[in-house]
Protein backbone atom coordinates (compact mmCIF):
# COMPACT_ATOMS: atom_id res chain seq x y z
CA UNK A 1 0.00 0.00 0.00
CA UNK A 2 1.52 3.49 -0.56
CA UNK A 3 -0.08 6.64 1.62
CA UNK A 4 -0.72 9.42 -0.36
CA UNK A 5 -0.71 13.18 0.97
CA UNK A 6 -2.54 15.71 -0.53
CA UNK A 7 -5.20 18.29 0.41
CA UNK A 8 -6.97 21.27 -1.22
CA UNK A 9 -6.51 23.19 1.37
CA UNK A 10 -2.38 22.97 0.06
CA UNK A 11 -3.47 25.74 -1.58
CA UNK A 12 -3.56 27.98 1.34
CA UNK A 13 0.45 27.64 1.41
CA UNK A 14 0.59 30.59 -1.00
CA UNK A 15 2.88 33.38 -1.09
CA UNK A 16 1.09 35.48 -3.69
CA UNK A 17 0.34 35.83 -7.37
CA UNK A 18 3.79 37.18 -8.76
CA UNK A 19 5.84 34.26 -6.37
CA UNK A 20 6.96 31.15 -8.47
CA UNK A 21 6.01 28.62 -5.81
CA UNK A 22 2.90 28.11 -7.28
CA UNK A 23 0.73 25.96 -5.24
CA UNK A 24 -1.69 25.03 -8.23
CA UNK A 25 1.21 22.72 -9.56
CA UNK A 26 0.01 20.86 -6.09
CA UNK A 27 -3.15 20.58 -7.25
CA UNK A 28 -2.53 19.74 -10.83
CA UNK A 29 -0.82 16.94 -10.04
CA UNK A 30 -3.56 15.13 -8.08
CA UNK A 31 -5.72 15.89 -10.68
CA UNK A 32 -3.57 14.18 -13.16
CA UNK A 33 -3.30 11.08 -10.59
CA UNK A 34 -6.83 11.18 -10.03
CA UNK A 35 -7.55 10.79 -14.29
CA UNK A 36 -5.05 7.88 -14.93
CA UNK A 37 -6.61 5.97 -11.96
CA UNK A 38 -3.63 6.05 -9.40
CA UNK A 39 -5.63 6.46 -6.76
CA UNK A 40 -6.98 2.76 -6.33
CA UNK A 41 -7.23 0.05 -3.77
CA UNK A 42 -3.07 0.05 -4.16
CA UNK A 43 -2.48 3.48 -3.21
CA UNK A 44 -4.76 4.92 -0.65
CA UNK A 45 -4.96 8.93 -0.19
CA UNK A 46 -4.73 10.59 2.97
CA UNK A 47 -5.73 13.10 4.12
CA UNK A 48 -3.17 15.30 5.89
CA UNK A 49 -3.80 16.89 9.80
CA UNK A 50 -1.80 20.06 10.82
CA UNK A 51 1.70 19.33 12.48
CA UNK A 52 1.60 19.98 16.50
CA UNK A 53 3.66 22.31 18.11
CA UNK A 54 5.20 18.91 20.26
CA UNK A 55 6.24 17.54 16.59
CA UNK A 56 7.50 20.71 15.08
CA UNK A 57 9.85 21.50 17.92
CA UNK A 58 11.46 17.86 17.28
CA UNK A 59 13.43 20.40 14.97
CA UNK A 60 12.18 24.04 15.10
CA UNK A 61 13.09 26.58 18.04
CA UNK A 62 10.23 27.38 20.26
CA UNK A 63 10.78 31.08 19.29
CA UNK A 64 10.80 30.29 15.88
CA UNK A 65 7.43 28.62 15.94
CA UNK A 66 6.22 31.31 17.99
CA UNK A 67 7.10 33.94 15.25
CA UNK A 68 5.53 31.79 12.45
CA UNK A 69 2.21 32.16 14.74
CA UNK A 70 2.13 35.84 14.92
CA UNK A 71 2.47 35.87 11.29
CA UNK A 72 4.09 39.38 10.89
CA UNK A 73 7.19 40.21 9.15
CA UNK A 74 10.36 39.40 11.20
CA UNK A 75 13.56 39.27 9.31
CA UNK A 76 15.44 37.61 12.33
CA UNK A 77 13.18 34.69 11.74
CA UNK A 78 13.58 34.89 7.62
CA UNK A 79 9.64 35.76 7.93
CA UNK A 80 8.85 38.85 5.09
CA UNK A 81 12.08 38.10 2.91
CA UNK A 82 11.12 38.70 -0.92
CA UNK A 83 11.30 34.72 -0.77
CA UNK A 84 9.43 34.05 2.35
CA UNK A 85 7.05 36.72 2.40
CA UNK A 86 3.98 36.67 5.49
CA UNK A 87 0.46 36.08 4.19
CA UNK A 88 -2.51 35.53 6.63
CA UNK A 89 -2.31 32.31 7.24
CA UNK A 90 1.39 31.52 6.95
CA UNK A 91 1.52 29.39 10.23
CA UNK A 92 -1.81 27.12 9.74
CA UNK A 93 -0.76 26.31 5.96
CA UNK A 94 2.74 25.61 7.02
CA UNK A 95 1.96 22.95 9.73
CA UNK A 96 -0.48 21.17 7.16
CA UNK A 97 2.55 20.53 4.83
CA UNK A 98 4.72 19.02 7.59
CA UNK A 99 1.99 17.48 9.57
CA UNK A 100 1.48 15.22 5.57
CA UNK A 101 5.36 14.06 6.15
CA UNK A 102 5.24 13.16 9.92
CA UNK A 103 1.84 11.19 9.53
CA UNK A 104 4.26 9.75 6.75
CA UNK A 105 7.01 9.09 8.30
CA UNK A 106 5.01 7.01 11.14
CA UNK A 107 2.72 5.26 8.61
CA UNK A 108 6.21 3.91 7.99
CA UNK A 109 7.21 3.43 11.39
CA UNK A 110 4.60 1.42 12.34
CA UNK A 111 3.44 -0.55 8.34
CA UNK A 112 6.88 -0.30 6.69
CA UNK A 113 6.14 0.61 2.81
CA UNK A 114 5.56 3.76 0.95
CA UNK A 115 4.45 7.38 0.93
CA UNK A 116 4.49 10.25 -1.18
CA UNK A 117 3.94 13.72 0.10
CA UNK A 118 3.47 15.79 -2.98
CA UNK A 119 3.06 19.25 -0.42
CA UNK A 120 6.65 18.19 1.47
CA UNK A 121 9.77 18.30 0.82
CA UNK A 122 10.75 22.56 2.19
CA UNK A 123 14.61 21.39 2.59
CA UNK A 124 15.91 24.77 3.16
CA UNK A 125 14.67 25.81 6.50
CA UNK A 126 16.29 26.07 9.48
CA UNK A 127 15.86 25.17 13.08
CA UNK A 128 15.17 28.97 13.45
CA UNK A 129 14.41 30.89 10.56
CA UNK A 130 12.55 30.73 6.93
CA UNK A 131 14.51 30.56 3.53
CA UNK A 132 14.02 30.15 0.44
CA UNK A 133 10.18 29.84 -0.10
CA UNK A 134 10.19 26.58 3.34
CA UNK A 135 9.34 27.61 6.74
CA UNK A 136 9.04 24.68 8.75
CA UNK A 137 11.57 21.66 7.44
CA UNK A 138 8.85 18.56 6.70
CA UNK A 139 11.88 16.48 5.34
CA UNK A 140 13.96 16.66 8.91
CA UNK A 141 10.86 16.39 11.17
CA UNK A 142 9.70 13.10 9.24
CA UNK A 143 13.49 11.86 9.61
CA UNK A 144 13.07 13.10 13.44
CA UNK A 145 10.09 10.41 13.87
CA UNK A 146 11.74 7.70 11.48
CA UNK A 147 14.69 7.44 13.60
CA UNK A 148 12.39 6.47 16.29
CA UNK A 149 12.28 3.30 14.62
CA UNK A 150 15.25 3.03 12.43
CA UNK A 151 18.69 3.32 13.66
CA UNK A 152 19.90 4.17 9.85
CA UNK A 153 17.96 6.61 8.29
CA UNK A 154 18.91 7.75 4.62
CA UNK A 155 18.12 11.33 3.06
CA UNK A 156 18.65 11.89 -0.70
CA UNK A 157 17.46 15.25 -2.59
CA UNK A 158 17.80 15.89 -6.47
CA UNK A 159 16.18 18.98 -6.13
CA UNK A 160 17.90 21.55 -8.45
CA UNK A 161 18.65 23.35 -4.88
CA UNK A 162 20.78 22.03 -2.31
CA UNK A 163 19.01 20.56 0.72
CA UNK A 164 21.19 23.05 3.18
CA UNK A 165 17.98 22.71 6.05
CA UNK A 166 18.07 19.14 6.48
CA UNK A 167 21.91 18.47 5.77
CA UNK A 168 22.58 21.47 8.87
CA UNK A 169 20.13 19.93 11.02
CA UNK A 170 21.46 16.21 10.93
CA UNK A 171 25.21 17.84 10.57
CA UNK A 172 26.52 16.08 13.25
CA UNK A 173 24.53 13.03 13.23
CA UNK A 174 26.14 9.43 12.12
CA UNK A 175 22.13 8.23 12.00
CA UNK A 176 21.58 10.02 9.17
CA UNK A 177 22.87 10.25 5.96
CA UNK A 178 22.41 12.90 3.81
CA UNK A 179 22.82 12.95 0.07
CA UNK A 180 22.44 15.63 -2.26
CA UNK A 181 22.70 16.45 -6.20
CA UNK A 182 21.93 19.93 -6.80
CA UNK A 183 23.38 22.96 -8.94
CA UNK A 184 26.55 23.95 -7.68
CA UNK A 185 26.40 26.11 -5.31
CA UNK A 186 28.75 28.67 -7.30
CA UNK A 187 25.59 29.49 -9.25
CA UNK A 188 22.21 28.82 -7.37
CA UNK A 189 21.07 29.60 -4.24
CA UNK A 190 22.10 28.92 -1.29
CA UNK A 191 25.38 28.96 -2.44
CA UNK A 192 26.24 26.11 -0.59
CA UNK A 193 26.32 22.15 -0.75
CA UNK A 194 30.17 21.83 -1.71
CA UNK A 195 32.38 18.40 -1.52
CA UNK A 196 33.78 19.87 1.51
CA UNK A 197 30.68 19.76 3.41
CA UNK A 198 31.27 16.40 4.86
CA UNK A 199 29.47 16.90 7.99
CA UNK A 200 31.45 17.46 11.50
CA UNK A 201 31.75 15.82 15.40
CA UNK A 202 30.30 12.61 15.27
CA UNK A 203 28.56 12.81 11.90
CA UNK A 204 31.62 13.74 10.18
CA UNK A 205 31.43 11.50 6.36
CA UNK A 206 27.80 11.36 7.03
CA UNK A 207 26.98 14.25 4.37
CA UNK A 208 27.33 13.77 0.43
CA UNK A 209 27.26 16.69 -1.96
CA UNK A 210 27.71 16.43 -5.86
CA UNK A 211 28.03 20.19 -6.64
CA UNK A 212 26.72 19.45 -10.59
CA UNK A 213 27.80 22.12 -13.23
CA UNK A 214 25.47 24.86 -14.88
CA UNK A 215 23.74 23.28 -18.01
CA UNK A 216 24.00 19.53 -16.49
CA UNK A 217 21.76 17.00 -18.50
CA UNK A 218 20.75 13.23 -18.36
CA UNK A 219 24.45 11.98 -19.29
CA UNK A 220 26.05 13.78 -16.30
CA UNK A 221 23.37 13.56 -13.40
CA UNK A 222 23.34 9.57 -14.48
CA UNK A 223 26.83 9.67 -13.96
CA UNK A 224 27.05 11.54 -10.95
CA UNK A 225 24.41 9.11 -9.40
CA UNK A 226 25.80 5.95 -10.49
CA UNK A 227 29.29 6.84 -9.51
CA UNK A 228 28.33 8.25 -5.88
CA UNK A 229 24.69 7.23 -4.30
CA UNK A 230 24.87 3.29 -5.05
CA UNK A 231 27.77 3.16 -3.10
CA UNK A 232 26.74 5.33 -0.48
CA UNK A 233 23.40 2.89 -0.06
CA UNK A 234 25.62 0.15 -0.07
CA UNK A 235 28.19 1.40 3.09
CA UNK A 236 25.52 2.98 5.20
CA UNK A 237 23.06 0.28 4.60
CA UNK A 238 19.90 2.31 5.90
CA UNK A 239 16.87 0.91 6.97
CA UNK A 240 14.39 3.95 5.92
CA UNK A 241 14.89 6.08 3.08
CA UNK A 242 13.42 9.80 2.54
CA UNK A 243 13.79 11.42 -1.07
CA UNK A 244 13.07 15.03 -1.91
CA UNK A 245 11.83 14.58 -5.61
CA UNK A 246 11.93 17.93 -7.04
CA UNK A 247 12.06 18.56 -10.64
CA UNK A 248 13.44 22.39 -11.12
CA UNK A 249 16.23 20.54 -12.37
CA UNK A 250 14.37 20.48 -15.80
CA UNK A 251 15.66 22.30 -18.80
CA UNK A 252 12.60 24.56 -18.73
CA UNK A 253 12.87 25.46 -15.44
CA UNK A 254 13.13 29.29 -14.26
CA UNK A 255 14.88 29.03 -11.79
CA UNK A 256 17.76 26.96 -12.31
CA UNK A 257 20.45 26.33 -15.09
CA UNK A 258 20.24 22.34 -15.45
CA UNK A 259 19.70 20.81 -18.74
CA UNK A 260 16.98 17.52 -17.25
CA UNK A 261 14.61 16.39 -19.17
CA UNK A 262 11.40 14.10 -17.45
CA UNK A 263 13.04 10.83 -18.62
CA UNK A 264 16.42 11.28 -17.32
CA UNK A 265 14.52 12.76 -13.72
CA UNK A 266 12.35 9.56 -13.90
CA UNK A 267 15.43 7.24 -14.40
CA UNK A 268 16.97 8.67 -11.05
CA UNK A 269 13.65 8.27 -9.53
CA UNK A 270 13.46 4.75 -10.38
CA UNK A 271 16.75 4.18 -9.25
CA UNK A 272 16.21 5.39 -5.85
CA UNK A 273 12.98 3.74 -5.36
CA UNK A 274 15.39 0.36 -6.66
CA UNK A 275 17.95 0.90 -4.17
CA UNK A 276 15.46 1.19 -1.27
CA UNK A 277 14.12 -1.63 -2.54
CA UNK A 278 16.89 -3.81 -2.19
CA UNK A 279 18.53 -2.08 1.04
CA UNK A 280 15.61 -0.40 2.90
CA UNK A 281 13.18 -3.52 2.56
CA UNK A 282 11.29 -0.47 0.01
CA UNK A 283 10.83 1.63 3.03
CA UNK A 284 10.46 5.23 1.02
CA UNK A 285 9.00 7.98 2.13
CA UNK A 286 8.73 10.61 -1.26
CA UNK A 287 8.12 14.05 -1.02
CA UNK A 288 7.55 16.94 -3.64
CA UNK A 289 9.87 20.01 -3.17
CA UNK A 290 10.93 22.57 -5.94
CA UNK A 291 9.79 22.75 -9.50
CA UNK A 292 8.53 26.00 -11.26
CA UNK A 293 7.43 25.17 -14.82
CA UNK A 294 3.75 24.46 -14.07
CA UNK A 295 3.66 22.33 -17.39
CA UNK A 296 6.59 19.93 -16.20
CA UNK A 297 5.59 19.36 -12.20
CA UNK A 298 2.29 17.53 -12.34
CA UNK A 299 3.63 15.11 -15.33
CA UNK A 300 6.75 14.63 -12.91
CA UNK A 301 5.26 13.74 -9.36
CA UNK A 302 2.46 11.40 -11.46
CA UNK A 303 5.50 9.56 -12.89
CA UNK A 304 6.96 9.50 -9.30
CA UNK A 305 3.81 7.54 -8.02
CA UNK A 306 3.57 5.51 -11.04
CA UNK A 307 7.18 4.17 -10.84
CA UNK A 308 6.02 3.49 -6.72
CA UNK A 309 3.61 1.63 -8.26
CA UNK A 310 6.08 -0.06 -10.18
CA UNK A 311 4.46 1.20 -13.25
CA UNK A 312 5.57 2.74 -16.10
CA UNK A 313 4.58 6.52 -16.65
CA UNK A 314 1.08 6.78 -18.91
CA UNK A 315 2.68 8.00 -22.52
CA UNK A 316 -0.54 9.72 -22.71
CA UNK A 317 -2.00 12.48 -21.14
CA UNK A 318 -5.57 12.18 -19.94
CA UNK A 319 -7.62 14.54 -22.80
CA UNK A 320 -10.10 15.71 -20.09
CA UNK A 321 -7.14 16.48 -17.29
CA UNK A 322 -5.24 18.53 -20.32
CA UNK A 323 -8.34 20.31 -21.06
CA UNK A 324 -8.42 21.43 -17.17
CA UNK A 325 -4.93 22.29 -17.09
CA UNK A 326 -5.09 24.56 -20.54
CA UNK A 327 -8.26 25.95 -18.91
CA UNK A 328 -6.39 26.88 -15.92
CA UNK A 329 -2.57 27.77 -16.60
CA UNK A 330 -3.38 28.89 -20.55
CA UNK A 331 -1.15 26.62 -21.80
CA UNK A 332 -0.21 23.08 -22.84
CA UNK A 333 1.27 20.59 -20.09
CA UNK A 334 4.77 18.73 -21.20
CA UNK A 335 4.04 15.40 -22.54
CA UNK A 336 6.75 13.44 -22.66
CA UNK A 337 9.01 12.15 -24.10
CA UNK A 338 10.54 15.71 -24.03
CA UNK A 339 13.28 17.34 -26.05
CA UNK A 340 17.16 16.09 -25.14
CA UNK A 341 19.22 19.32 -25.04
CA UNK A 342 22.49 19.93 -26.47
CA UNK A 343 25.30 21.77 -25.76
CA UNK A 344 28.51 23.10 -27.72
CA UNK A 345 31.12 21.01 -27.10
CA UNK A 346 33.27 23.67 -25.59
CA UNK A 347 30.20 23.95 -22.71
CA UNK A 348 30.44 19.74 -22.84
CA UNK A 349 34.03 20.15 -22.32
CA UNK A 350 34.15 22.51 -19.13
CA UNK A 351 30.82 20.66 -17.71
CA UNK A 352 32.74 17.47 -18.23
CA UNK A 353 35.85 18.73 -16.44
CA UNK A 354 34.13 20.45 -13.97
CA UNK A 355 32.04 17.84 -12.95
CA UNK A 356 35.61 15.72 -12.83
CA UNK A 357 36.97 17.44 -10.45
CA UNK A 358 33.69 17.26 -7.63
CA UNK A 359 33.49 13.50 -7.82
CA UNK A 360 36.63 13.10 -7.31
CA UNK A 361 36.99 16.07 -4.67
CA UNK A 362 33.88 14.19 -2.74
CA UNK A 363 35.48 10.57 -2.91
CA UNK A 364 38.42 11.82 -1.74
CA UNK A 365 36.79 13.88 1.09
CA UNK A 366 34.57 10.49 2.21
CA UNK A 367 37.70 8.07 1.77
CA UNK A 368 39.64 10.79 4.08
CA UNK A 369 37.02 9.30 6.59
CA UNK A 370 35.65 6.07 5.88
CA UNK A 371 37.19 3.25 2.73
CA UNK A 372 33.64 4.09 0.64
CA UNK A 373 34.87 4.48 -2.89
Amino acid sequence: MIHLYYSDSFQAYNFGPEHPFNPARLMLAYRLMEEEGSIDERTCKIEPQPASEADLERVHTVEYIAAVQAEETDLAFGLGSDDTPVFPGIYEASRLLAGGSIDAARRIVVEDGMAFNIGGGLHHAMPSNASGFCVFDDPALAISVLKERFERVLYIDIDGHHGDGVQQIFYEDPDVLTISMHESGLYLFPGTGFVDEIGSGPGIGYSANVPMPMYSGDEEYSRAFEEIVPRLFDWFEPQAVVAQLGVDTHYSDPLTSLNMTLSGYTQLVARIIDLTGKYANGRLLALGGGGYNMEVVPVAWSSVLHLMRNEKPHEYLPPYWVEFFMNLVGREPLSPPDIDIKVGNETKKRITAELDRSLQGLKENINGIYDVF
